[in-house]
């Protein structure tokens, strides 16, 4: 028992460790070095710039789409009770990426409240995704695990042969623009994307929170669920339109960025157990300080060039995958 405690503390130490340092060590890791004192007393110096203009908010960014990535991860593996789903298993990321690409062949250069157009028509691709996935997957029942996971592949893959037909399309120029956006990236100057994003991650993550226990019971199967009281089909049809809609806005903005949903929430119940009360949160918060340290090494790794960070999570989740199967194979044996 005491062994426990002491593993439990220093597991949360280094939790802390690694969040706490996510956003004390990255801002100030760059081009050029930065005068901390001046950034924060002369509000208008080229140091407070770099900081607050720059840094700052892809570093904010980075957490909340890995924060949001990593909790709607979570949430849909207690929801298709799969430990192997993640956020984009339900195939919105797919058509989030189709609305980019479509974007981006047509070239169109439209600016709506600060957002290009390949972002809203990401967003739009997203959308469209989500209502196609409810049409099929609904029921009066509410939601059948396996409807929803072969809805979401189906439309994974007619949209990905879309994209591929786009592709084909295209001449080598646009090609180029559409993998590089496809791999992901968190390059953002200002505060607009940040801002959006917040007004979304923060009522969806309290969403989820306050229905933690109601996810526990739901683990326990869908009929022992309605015994206790929970209204599955209400809860399942919520959790799935915020939380896609979580993963559409995230896609829109930073392109589809890959394993967090996965790697992230199966750590986090290897150390704390697999309570939604607590899995939640700290999903939240720590794969928002995942992506950050992910972003910080894209951008560190053949400095001065940058690495899209949807390889640097996928360099890591790829492993992390393999061995998650091993384990469920050694586990079902």
């Amino acid at each position: 028992m005491a062994e426990k405690k002491v593993g439990f503390r220093f597991n949360t130490l280094l939790l802390v460790l690694f969040v706490f340092s996510a956003f004390t060590i990255p801002p100030f890791l760059g081009e050029g070095s930065i005068r901390v004192v001046t950034a924060l007393t002369r509000w208008h110096s080229q140091d407070a710039l770099v900081i607050f203009s720059l840094r700052l908010p892809r570093i904010v960014f980075a957490f909340l789409v890995g924060g949001g990535l990593a909790l709607v991860g979570a949430a849909f593996q207690a929801l298709l009770r799969n430990d192997l789903a993640t956020p984009y298993t339900l195939g919105v990321s797919s058509g989030g990426a189709l609305g980019a690409v479509l974007a981006l062949k047509l070239g169109l250069d439209v600016q709506l409240l600060g957002f290009s157009s390949v972002t809203l028509l990401s967003i739009a691709g997203s959308f469209l995704s989500l209502l196609i996935i409810y049409w099929v997957a609904q029921s009066r029942s509410g939601f059948a695990e396996y409807s929803l996971i072969l809805a979401g592949v189906t439309i994974s893959l007619t949209f990905s042969a879309f994209i591929l037909f786009i592709h084909y399309l295209s001449d080598f120029t646009e090609t180029f623009r559409m993998i590089r956006w496809l791999m992901g990236g968190l390059s953002v100057t200002g505060w607009t994307y940040p801002n959006t994003l917040l007004v979304l991650f923060l009522p969806i993550t309290i969403f989820f929170i306050y229905h933690a226990q109601a996810f526990n019971i739901l683990t326990m199967g869908s009929d022992l669920a309605r015994t206790k009281g929970v209204d599955v089909p209400d809860l399942q049809k919520k959790s799935l339109i915020l939380g896609s809609l979580l993963v559409g806005a995230a896609v829109s903005m930073a392109g589809p960025i890959g394993f967090v949903g996965l790697i992230v929430p199966h750590i986090l119940r290897l150390l704390y157990g697999p309570d939604h009360r607590r899995l939640f949160w700290l999903s939240a918060v720590v794969g928002g300080a995942f992506l950050i340290w992910c972003d910080t090494l894209a951008r560190s790794v053949i400095y001065p060039a940058e690495v899209p960070v949807g390889i640097i999570t996928s360099l890591l989740g790829g492993p992390f995958f393999i061995y998650l199967l091993v384990k469920q194979k050694r586990s079902a044996g």
